[in-house]
């Protein structure tokens, strides 16, 4: 991983002094006013020396093109560019090497940089930067585009642009690190922040706990010595973007070097994916740095100067990351939604439901009764019907009847397919207050004709889309309302609460059609949906996940009439751990094994339904308990690629929201501009699969592109913090519910709505037998 090439016994110490690396070249300062050229390749070759400045050299820096090969030093008298080869040629023919001075006077220098075509060097000393040999950069009015608050109370030590992502990262002494976003208009968002000590917890907890159980892990890493971790340099590993994991999600890398090694960071997960420590390689002449210079070479190595701390010691480093790849991609569990093999014989999805059949009386001996007609039944007299008053006439538009078994319901209207191509839904269009208690939860039915929501006032109120006209409300449960789930086929949807029940209802009735209490659970349903295209109900109560078998029967018995007539049964029973489940999620649209659950102790558990077992579990996936997990469920009206429904969503306070693939179980984006600090914010998917929504306490809901870290949008003037947020499936809207019981509705500016045209439409029915 690690290899030394160089090492070198310096006159001085040069811990806090900026060196120069390149893939062909290093340069260290000689004695002071000269500089010292070695080859990386040809190690034995003699070095280059370079003289001409007068007073101590205090910064070098090399250019970014690979040919020719350009160095810039600074000392406070001079500013020298170098032609590196054309020294090489002049030491050759015996002639003494010479550059071009571009700067006199300038103070103690103590940074220098190339811009991209190596026109342009930047030159930082004191509170002032330089820019030498200007001939593109606008400088006529000197202004400064943005200027941050104060970030930390550490010194800034190191900045790093990437100009692809258009992001500026700065780190400071404390290990903490920046990451802002650049408009059109040069203002600065801030992304992230990310802190180099919590990250390097969290990866050795990673590692230990592959060899450790996770008690003795903890223990590990509680007992290790904590060290300062001083951002000295960052240098970005552009040239490896193509060592990335599903063609939707790209990702970007940058190393950051500290006083004890090398950490690779990847930007989009805030996370470590590797760290070389020093420590580990007893045979390095380096076990703490001052200073960094790092270059990725061309052959997918990265070439890094060190000078050591302590000591005037200089190494020539080579460190291979082609591994990364593998590491990456090692560990993953191989799960998909979709199930590649039907279900097992003893699998709990083959669960049937056992109707009773109508019981009939034995057949006794003896003559029966027979009637005194032919006819089984006699037709009334009519006495007691009232007298016909009109003559008969005969009927002239009779219609044939159809037959009961071939009659089809339209559960749907025609709908536009969802535009693909449309921005995302921000603009304004309706604000609602329907309580004063908080919107807990929200679901559009599958054709996005409907609202459900959940309340705190123990209610449930259904909307039609468009916010308009009075809701109908379901009120029966003791306590506020958790979550709701609408059915696929769209006829009944339930609700569960803090009341420990659950309750299926109908459009029918203001009755609950079945319901599940009574003592059955003895701590609150965390999450309750339908599940398996509508044959079971899945939910969770403490550390147990249910599975039932159910039968609506809106049927009912005018003696009998509070009889529940619906059957419900349990299927299965699983217990995951030994932890309180806070959050479900399953996909009903189609058939899938697969069922994600997160635990009270920072765990995601991917349960195998097909087996009835537990498949994978990733520990400590938050640094609190998630309190949301929502899949990448698409929607009838749009389609994606297959691979983008392994994607979902977990939520945890204090810790943003996270995207992992379900292939790898690994996280692949962090989203963290959103605040959320106590309350349970929720995130949704849009159908089209490109955006993603969250609630925020900041009273505003943040759009994200979900293949970019920074939010598109920010959703502002609402009431209160933004508890709920769901996507409607047919047409690009978003609904928001508040803390204080205010819904509001977004449209996008360029999507399509509901139409009645039949052309290019979509016809959204269901078969329903009579």
């Amino acid at each position: 991983m690690i290899k030394e090439k160089l090492s070198f016994t310096c006159d001085v110490l040069l811990s806090h002094q900026q060196l120069a690396c390149c893939d062909c070249y290093c340069g260290i300062p000689h004695q002071g006013k000269n500089v010292l050229i070695y080859s990386n390749k040809e190690t034995q070759r003699k070095p280059l020396l370079l003289t001409g400045h007068h007073g101590d050299i205090s910064a070098m820096t090399f250019g970014k093109r690979s040919s020719p090969v350009t160095l810039c030093s600074a000392s406070s008298e001079y500013i020298i560019i170098w032609d590196i080869q054309a020294c090489q040629k002049r030491q050759e023919e015996g002639k003494l090497a010479a550059g071009t001075v571009i700067g006199t006077l300038l103070g103690n220098v103590v940074h220098l940089s190339f811009c991209s075509d190596d026109e342009l060097v930047a030159v930082c000393s004191g509170t002032t930067i330089y820019v030498l040999n200007s001939k593109v950069w606008d400088l006529k009015t000197g202004a400064v585009f943005y200027q941050s608050f104060v970030l930390g109370g550490s010194p800034l030590l190191s900045v790093l642009f990437l100009e692809e992502e258009e992001q500026l990262i700065t780190g400071s002494t404390d290990g903490q690190m920046w990451c802002f976003s650049f408009d059109d208009d040069y203002k600065c968002h801030l992304v992230k922040k990310m802190d180099l000590q919590k990250m390097e917890k969290r990866y050795e907890m990673r590692q230990d706990t592959l060899s450790q159980p996770q008690d003795v892990a903890e223990q590990l890493v509680a007992n290790k010595v904590e060290i300062s971790k001083p951002v000295i340099q960052m240098a970005s590993c552009g040239s490896f973007a193509e060592i990335q994991f599903g063609q939707e999600i790209d990702n970007s890398w940058f190393c950051v070097g500290s006083s004890n090694g090398l950490y690779v960071v990847e930007l989009a997960t805030s996370e470590l994916l590797m760290v070389l420590y020093f420590k580990d390689n007893p045979t390095l002449n380096m076990t703490m740095a001052g200073s960094w210079s790092i270059c990725v070479g061309s052959d997918k190595s990265m070439i890094v100067l060190v000078s050591s701390l302590f000591t005037p010691c200089v190494v020539l480093l080579e460190l291979c990351l082609s591994n990364l790849r593998r590491t990456r991609e090692e560990g993953g569990s191989g799960f998909s939604v979709f199930p590649s093999s039907p279900p097992l014989l003893e699998s709990p999805l083959n669960a049937e439901l056992k109707r009773k059949e109508p019981s009939h009386p034995k057949k006794k001996g003896g003559i029966k009764e027979k009637p005194l007609v032919f006819h089984s039944k006699v037709k009334s007299s009519g006495y007691n019907t009232t007298p016909r008053m009109t003559m008969f006439s005969a009927q002239t538009n009779a219609q044939k009847k159809t037959s009961p078994k071939k009659s089809m319901k339209h559960l749907g209207l025609l709908h536009s397919n969802y535009p693909e191509d449309s921005a995302a839904p921000t603009e304004p269009h309706t604000a609602l207050n329907i309580a004063n208690k908080q919107v807990s939860c929200l679901q559009y039915s599958g054709d996005g004709k409907k609202i459900l929501c959940g309340l705190g006032d123990r209610s449930v109120l259904l909307y039609n889309s468009c916010l308009t006209g009075s809701p109908t409300a379901y009120i029966g449960h003791d306590k506020p309302v958790t979550s709701v789930s609408w059915s696929l086929c769209r006829q009944w949807w339930l609700s569960a609460a803090e009341d420990l029940s659950l309750r299926i209802w109908t459009k029918s009735t203001s009755e609950p059609a079945i319901i599940l209490g009574d003592t059955m659970f003895s701590k609150p349903i965390r999450g309750a949906q339908f599940y398996y295209l509508d044959k079971f109900l899945v939910l969770t109560s403490g550390p147990s996940i249910y599975l039932y078998l159910y039968n609506v029967d809106l049927t009912r018995d005018d003696v009998k009439r509070y009889k529940q007539r619906s059957i419900i049964k349990l299927a299965s029973c699983l217990t995951p751990s030994a932890s309180d489940i806070t959050a479900l999620s399953a996909v009903n649209d189609f058939l899938s094994d697969i069922v994600l659950v997160s635990c009270s102790d920072r765990s995601i558990q991917v349960l195998d339904m097909n087996k009835g077992a537990v498949g994978s579990v990733l520990p400590d996936a938050h640094s609190r308990a998630i309190h949301c997990i929502t899949q990448n469920k698409g929607s009838t009206f749009t389609s994606q690629a297959p691979e983008s429904y392994n994607l979902f969503l977990t939520s945890a306070v204090t810790d943003g929201v996270k995207m992992w693939d379900l292939r790898t179980m690994r996280c692949v984006r962090r989203y963290e501009n959103h605040v959320n600090l106590c309350h349970a914010c929720s995130s949704a998917i849009s159908p089209c699969g490109r955006f993603i929504a969250s609630g925020s306490e900041d009273k505003c809901a943040y759009v994200y592109d979900i293949r970019a870290s920074t939010y598109l949008h920010k959703l502002q003037r609402h009431s209160d913090t933004v508890l709920s947020v769901a996507f409607n499936p047919a047409t690009p809207e978003l609904l928001t519910g508040t803390l204080d019981g205010k819904l509001r509705l977004f449209q996008s500016s360029t999507g399509s709505h509901l139409s009645h045209d039949t052309s290019a439409a979509v016809l959204c029915i269901s078969n329903v037998t009579a």
